[in-house]
Order: C-alpha cells, then sequence, then structure tokens
C-alpha cells in the first residue's frame, strides 16, 4: 500500500532555510506535521506580539560598572493602545521625560535606545549578549560606555526624543521585529546620527534580524559599529550612508545557507 503522503522531490532543501518549502503534500492537501508546524509557528509569532518585557530583568542582566541602565515608558498606557496607536509610541510619556533630564547623563556620544517592540521576546532573548558584544568592540575606539534606556511600548522613532533629550551625537534603537512564521525573536537595529524631532526613516540606517538562526551577534556588531564610525566621520546616516563591510563571514555568525551544496 502505498503512503498516505506524497514527498516533495526538493525536499533536501529544507535542511538549508527554515523557509516553509518541499512540504508534500497528502492528496490535494498539506499534510497533517506541516500543518501543525505552521500553527505552531502562528501562535508563536502571535505570543510575541502580545508578551509583555520585563524591564527589570533586562535593566538586571544590563548593570555593570560604569554603565547606566534607566527605564522609561512610552505615551502608549498598554498594549492594546501601543498597537492601535503607533504615534504614541513614538514618544516617551512625561514621567520618563522628566526621569531621564533627572537621571541620565547629558552629552554623550552614544545612546543605545532598547524597545520592546514587536516582539518583546527578541528583545529578552538578544539585547543583554548583543550590547555586551558590541560595548566590547567599542571600547577602544572612543565611543566610551554608552548609557542605556529600555522603553516598554517603544516603536522605532521614540529614539529619536531619547536622543535630543540626552544631547547625543548618535543613537542606536536596538527593538523587537514584527515576528514572521519562522522568526518569533528577530531583532533590529537602528542607528540615527545627529537624532531630534520629526526625523524620517532615511535618515536611519537599520540592521535586520539579529538572532541565534539569522545575523549573529559578532556579524552585528561588526556591521554596526562600521556604521558608527563612518556617521562619525562623516556627520550622517541614513540613505547616504552604505553598509560597504566587505568580511565574508566573521567569528560568531551563523552558515550561509546559499553557499553550501545539496
Amino acid at each position: 500500500m502505498s503512503a498516505p503522503t506524497t514527498p516533495d522531490p526538493w525536499s533536501k532543501l529544507r535542511a538549508l532555510t527554515p523557509a516553509r518549502i518541499a512540504q508534500g503534500r497528502a492528496g490535494v492537501s498539506m499534510p497533517t506535521a506541516p500543518q501543525l508546524a505552521f500553527q505552531l509557528a502562528h501562535a508563536q509569532a502571535r505570543d510575541a506580539v502580545h508578551m509583555a518585557l520585563d524591564a527589570q530583568a533586562l535593566r538586571d542582566a544590563l548593570t555593570q560598572p560604569g554603565r547606566t541602565v534607566l527605564l522609561a515608558h512610552s505615551a502608549s498606557p498598554d498594549r492594546a493602545t501601543y498597537l492601535q496607536r503607533p504615534d504614541l509610541g513614538r514618544q516617551l510619556d512625561a514621567a520618563s521625560c522628566a526621569a531621564l533630564a533627572a537621571g541620565a547623563p547629558i552629552g554623550c556620544e552614544l545612546a543605545l535606545v532598547v524597545a520592546d517592540g514587536l516582539s518583546a521576546l527578541a528583545i529578552a532573548r538578544h539585547a543583554a549578549p548583543f550590547i555586551d558584544v558590541l560595548c566590547a568592540r567599542l571600547a577602544s575606539d572612543g565611543w566610551g560606555s554608552p548609557p542605556v534606556v529600555i522603553v516598554q511600548q517603544g516603536r522605532v522613532a521614540i529614539g529619536d526624543q531619547i536622543g535630543s533629550l540626552l544631547n547625543a551625537r548618535c543613537v542606536v534603537v536596538l527593538i523587537g521585529e514584527r515576528p514572521g512564521l519562522s522568526s518569533p525573536d528577530s531583532m533590529g537595529l537602528y542607528m540615527t546620527w545627529n537624532p531630534g524631532p520629526a526625523l524620517n526613516d532615511a535618515r536611519r540606517n537599520c540592521i535586520s534580524n539579529v538572532r541565534s538562526e539569522g545575523l549573529g551577534y559578532m556579524e552585528a556588531a561588526y556591521k554596526l559599529h562600521y556604521l558608527l564610525d563612518q556617521a562619525r566621520k562623516r556627520g550622517l546616516s541614513g540613505v547616504a550612508l552604505k553598509d560597504e563591510t566587505q568580511a565574508p563571514m566573521v567569528a560568531g555568525s551563523g552558515p550561509n545557507f546559499l553557499l553550501k551544496q545539496v
């Protein structure tokens, strides 16, 4: 008797990518196992969007001698409002503005903003270890120990306001990206030189998909260090600044499936 599932002739490619390819079929339908895997991935993506960030635990993980770590909150009072009102996630609430003015170092070279975004899971998993790798690279390059501001219910543009309040020459926002069906924990990095009010996305550089199965910490830190160095030399960021790094792979980065032989 023949098997109920007809295998896909491209099944070997599944070992090279997390994309949903070569799933096979049962009659004219998807087999049970891939269908259940799809439903699980969809549930994980939904959970990542609604998950609350444990800001205090993250602050504890980031705290070390010589590093200022502050907590802040956007003008979105809760998750439901955050998802319905993107504009409120781009600005701090009044209490956070006052707290930053009172407790943050003013006039820093670089400020790091960590925001939950659309995946607090990504921030909980990757923000602290990535910052440690990044700061180790920056320590010998005159950037000092950048202050870190953890923002709940934050979006990318909130970094402009924080950078302006701190009078920082540059701000980097680490934020949870919108989950995909194979990447509920993807973290994005957004760098802006001379941050201030009313900037648009053309003024930012983005490094995406920072996670264990995507762009590794070492390679992401290498790329961000390059962009920071070029932004400082040229006094700009965004569309006028390109990632021209040439290193093929660095220690700690994941395998490139495009280079593997089938």
